[in-house]
């Protein structure tokens, strides 16, 4: 290696005019903070400072780079950061549990011992990346603190909070409080959002420099010059990949970072030492196969090398460095199943053509030490404005999903829109010129010649053939142009522009009343909204496909010609962590003879959990051909645009179902009345994608019709009529912020729950009922049998509720009168299996070693479907303020009911209270309410909050108020859901063509 750096040099860090000592914290996730303190510590070192570090990473780490008797290295963890179940996954339950386990039951001494440590080595500036922790104990000790990085642990951690349950909670208030004490963020290109932090800088990247040159690092290795190299980076070699000389193309030699001892590989894979300096070996190689971290992304960037990356799974941060890495044309993504079996060639093929063209500073390290001298000898960069956890809410504690909308951007937070790339641009947007050439929303969708179907006037189809016209002109960026939406490029070649296209359309939905009860066969109320899904649909003859080069390539190493492919795109995934492409071979939904089991089917699809969205489009071909015999032997090409938010609570997943087996459908001349379109997509959801949803959702998006209220029996299926809204009530949407998620660990007890209180309902009235029958034929009374409830009719009933199919069956005064106090609070999952054995839903699970809340559950669909069908009944009464109020009442009461279940949140209840605030607020003023009502809607624990009033000017003005007041509080700018739209059934479907003159043009 290089000799270490020349100390006394300044390295542009001007004399701060005494010796200064900088605690610097390191979180204990990964090398990449570890590598990037490094040039950051070596200027602060050669200005002459002393530096100590706090840190779990290995001491070569530092000392290849720094030989310093002013480096003090600490070896300690104060965090766990991620736990990973392997190189490419982590374990969100265990991380959270860790990190409790790490820094929650020893904080008290963590706090006391790093305090005293502070003082102890007179620290004049503390520096974390980003222990949540070490800004808390600076503030304690009295010293200034800033942060350095490109993401904190508060955002990371809230979808963990949300998706492994709320217990953990705490964790995610507490590292943001602790984050609050920090006076600055020295914000990192590529970074998150960070809501903890409200004063920033941002800084260039933070990169190791070179200490060997290409040629240099090759003659070392022995590499000659015409070899081409990869190096094999996911910080650590897992188990059980075993690498294989026929993954590579000929010619081409792989270097592979941190190895195990034992680890055996071909000969053209090159074990690399521990200690081997990265920025060396990236130097001498032609292409980089890894995962995304800061770090990978940071060198790979700086030094111009193509990066082939492979998606981590529930790591929030990569999503903002993948978009990075893509601008600056540095990224070729590699499918998670071909880095498995070796299907390598395509990518490191296509990689070679890149041509990276990051021309941002590099500089980062020397512009982050100089900052942090000038604080440490008393500069103020932090402006006077309150920070940090005072302006916190728990909407963004919770977390903003990295989820956006098409043409809904006004959702999205201001930071938010800032972090969206690390140079202030704007996505791309639709109507971005390219080379001079019209605009896609410039393009005519008079481009299309519309064989079958109609627009029915909606603006949002119109767009989308829009949009799809302009795919026929999108092409590969060239190296000089920076970066066109990959989804996009990808789309371009989905379709045959010659060929028929099928479009479909399937809304989101509003939940009115109703809500969870669905699957306990209540009565609900749901609206379709304006927001849908678009989904278009192409099949063609396998030969005539085309298809991306990875798929091409396992096709030719099948040796079996041309195969049916599915390939989808999947747009809007640009601020999710999923990939906005897919592709199989159709055959592998089948199983012999025999379509593939939906168990076998849900494992395939969440082995990669970036691609698990394509679970509900594949998985309509599945239930397709499980439930129809349908047979798919020519490919298909899907492209799917949805309008409809997700984790909203509005239905996005069911609108994408509805609207792709729609699309299929109409492709294969198969007539789905839109009853059975729905049942086949609750299908989709509860067994392919394994979400344990009711059929509502599904139900609305096909069945519903334009500012009509579908009211249906959910036994399972049974649409009563479509209630047109009176013109004077209006409904609206407003979104909490807080993610929803039917697959959701809460959503899932609840259901459990009140599945378990039916199966102890039935046992208890199996039970009176022998009682009866033996009192009959003895004549003899029961003290605990009320003679008044069994008189003429009373066996029958219990007849009837020892076998009871639906909860909602019950009447709210016989539940009250008999099985209420029979019913436990809670209950332990192995006491119910014990007693029970089984609780009788297809779709969800019990864990033995969880407790389940009982009672409120199985309460809550009773009372609503009460609750709906008096308010269904109240639509039509006398237009007054008493119907009103009484509408706003009942929905009230549910929103309550869903609380005590457990399926609230802060954000949903500040909603609520807001829209009481300003009801009370307008009754109290001149008696002249708008607004009457407001409840917590689907699944709950997050999404949407359906507000009703006076449809008039002034409740408008009253909703916009509240989302004003709800961001003033809280950061966010919820979503307005307003107004409806047709479901699947009524758009039907449209059969288009790409006009012939249009070729000609070209």
């Amino acid at each position: 290696m290089a000799p270490a750096v020349l100390l006394e040099t300044k390295l542009g860090v001007r004399d701060a005019g005494r010796r200064l000592v900088f605690a610097y914290y390191i979180t204990g996730h990964g090398f990449g903070h570890a590598t990037r303190v490094v040039d950051v510590v070596r200027h602060l070192i050669a200005a002459g400072h002393d530096v100590h570090v706090v840190t779990g990473a290995p001491d070569f780490v530092f000392t290849t780079e720094i030989q310093s008797p002013n480096l003090h290295l600490r070896k300690v963890l104060l965090d766990c950061g991620a736990v990973q179940a392997d190189a490419l996954t982590v374990d969100r339950l265990a991380s959270l549990e860790k990190y409790h386990e790490t820094a929650v039951l020893p904080r008290a001494s963590i706090l006391a011992t790093e305090v005293e440590w502070l003082n102890f080595i007179k620290a004049d500036l503390v520096v974390s990346d980003v222990v949540p922790v070490a800004c808390r104990a600076a503030a304690d000790a009295g010293i200034r603190s800033v942060c350095v990085t490109n993401f904190s642990w508060d955002f990371i951690y809230a979808e963990y909070v949300m998706e492994t349950g709320r217990h953990h909670r705490s964790i995610v208030w507490q590292i943001a409080e602790d984050y609050s004490h920090g006076e600055l963020l020295l914000r990192l290109p590529g970074y998150c959002p960070m809501p903890a932090f409200r004063d920033v800088i941002d800084v260039p990247l933070v990169v190791r420099r070179l200490h060997k040159s290409r040629t240099q690092i090759r003659e070392q290795l022995g590499i000659g010059n015409d070899v081409k190299v990869v190096i094999f980076n996911f910080g650590g070699q897992p188990a059980g990949w075993n690498l294989k000389q026929e993954w590579l193309p000929d010619g081409w030699l792989c270097l592979v970072c941190g190895a195990s001892d034992k680890q055996e590989l071909p000969p053209n894979f090159v074990k690399l030492a521990k200690d081997a300096y990265t920025p060396d070996i990236i130097a001498a190689s032609d292409c980089m196969l890894g995962k995304i971290g800061y770090g990978t992304v940071s060198e790979a960037l700086a030094y111009k090398l193509p990066f082939v990356f492979v998606r981590r799974d529930y790591f929030n941060e990569e999503p903002f460095l993948r978009n990075m890495l893509e601008y600056y044309q540095g990224g070729v993504e590699m499918i998670r199943r071909d880095l498995l079996t070796g299907h390598w060639a395509p990518y490191l093929e296509r990689a070679l053509t890149l041509q990276p063209c990051y021309d941002g500073g590099i500089n980062g390290g020397e512009v982050v030490a100089s900052i942090l001298q000038d604080t440490a000898i008393g500069k103020k960069y932090a402006s006077e404005k309150l920070s940090g956890a005072r302006w916190l809410r728990d909407a963004i504690v919770l977390g903003y999903q990295l989820q956006r909308a098409p043409g809904r951007d006004i959702s999205i937070p201001d930071w938010y829109s800032l972090a969206e790339n690390e140079v202030g641009l704007r996505f791309a947007s639709v109507d971005t010129r390219t080379n001079g050439k019209s605009s896609v929303q410039e393009s005519r969708f008079e481009d299309f010649e519309i064989l079958h179907g109609e627009l029915h006037g909606l603006p949002d189809t119109m767009a989308f053939l829009k949009s799809l016209s302009g795919l026929n002109s999108v092409t590969e960026p060239r190296s000089s142009e920076k970066r066109q939406i990959r989804e996009r490029v990808a789309a371009a070649t989905l379709f045959d522009w010659e060929e028929e296209i099928y479009v479909a359309r399937a809304p989101g939905r509003l939940d009115v009343m109703g809500g969870i009860a669905d699957y306990s066969g209540s009565f609900v109320l749901q609206m379709p909204i304006r927001e849908a899904c678009h989904v278009a649909v192409q099949k063609s003859k396998p030969n005539k496909q085309k298809l991306w080069k990875h798929a091409q390539a396992r096709q030719r190493a099948k040796g079996q010609g041309p195969i049916p492919v599915l390939q989808i795109v999947s747009f809007g995934s640009e601020l999710s962590n999923r990939a906005p492409t897919f592709d199989m071979d159709l055959p592998d939904l089948m199983d012999g003879e025999q379509p593939m089991s939906y168990e076998k089917a849900k494992k395939y699809f969440a082995q990669d959990p970036s691609q698990k969205w394509a679970a509900y489009v594949a998985g309509t071909i599945l239930v397709l051909m499980t439930e129809l015999g349908l047979r798919f032997t020519e490919s298909l090409s899907i492209l799917i645009s949805s309008a409809v938010p997700e984790g909203k609570g509005v239905s996005s997943s069911a609108s994408v179902e509805v609207a792709t087996m729609s699309g299929i459908a109409a492709a294969h001349g198969l007539n789905l009345d839109p009853r059975e379109l729905a049942l086949l997509c609750q299908k989709v959801e509860n067994h392919v994608v394994g979400a344990p949803c009711g059929v509502m959702d599904q139900m609305t998006s096909a069945c519903g019709e334009t500012d009509k209220l579908l009211a249906m029996v959910c036994q399972p299926a049974e649409v009563k009529e479509l209630v047109t809204i009176p013109s004077h009530i209006r409904f609206w949407g407003l979104d909490s912020g807080v993610r929803h998620s039917v697959g959701g660990t809460d959503y899932g007890s609840v259901r459990i729950g009140t599945f378990m209180g039916r199966k102890m309902i039935k046992s208890a009235a199996s039970s009176l009922l022998s009682h009866s029958l033996a009192n009959l034929n003895s004549n003899q009374q029961v003290d605990e049998i009320n003679s008044d409830e069994y008189e003429e009719h009373g066996i029958d009933l219990l007849k009837k509720e020892a076998s009871l199919d639906y909860l909602c069956n019950i009447s709210t005064h016989r539940y009250e009168a008999v099985y209420a106090k029979k019913l436990p609070e809670h209950i332990t999952g192995e006491s119910f299996l014990e007693k029970y054995t089984d609780h009788n839903d297809t779709v969800t699970v019990i864990d033995p070693k969880r407790t389940y809340a009982v009672k409120a559950p199985t309460k809550h669909p009773i009372y609503e479907n009460f609750r709906v069908e008096a308010f269904k009944a109240l639509l039509t009464a006398t237009n007054s303020d008493q119907q009103l109020s009484s509408l706003g009442q009942l929905m009230y009461q549910c929103h309550y009911s869903y609380s005590e279940c457990g399926l609230g949140s802060d954000g949903t209840e500040r909603i609520v209270k807001l829209v009481q605030e300003m009801q009370h607020r307008r009754a109290s003023r001149d008696g002249g309410m708008s607004l009457f009502g407001a409840k917590i809607t689907g699944g709950g624990s997050g999404g949407s909050v359906c507000v009703i009033g006076r449809n008039c000017i002034s409740s408008s003005e009253e909703i916009l108020e509240i989302q004003q007041r709800y961001k003033a509080e809280t950061g966010y700018l919820p979503i307005i859901f307003e107004g409806s739209s047709p479901g699947a059934g009524k758009f039907g479907y449209l059969k288009i063509r790409y006009r012939a003159s249009n070729f000609s043009d070209q």
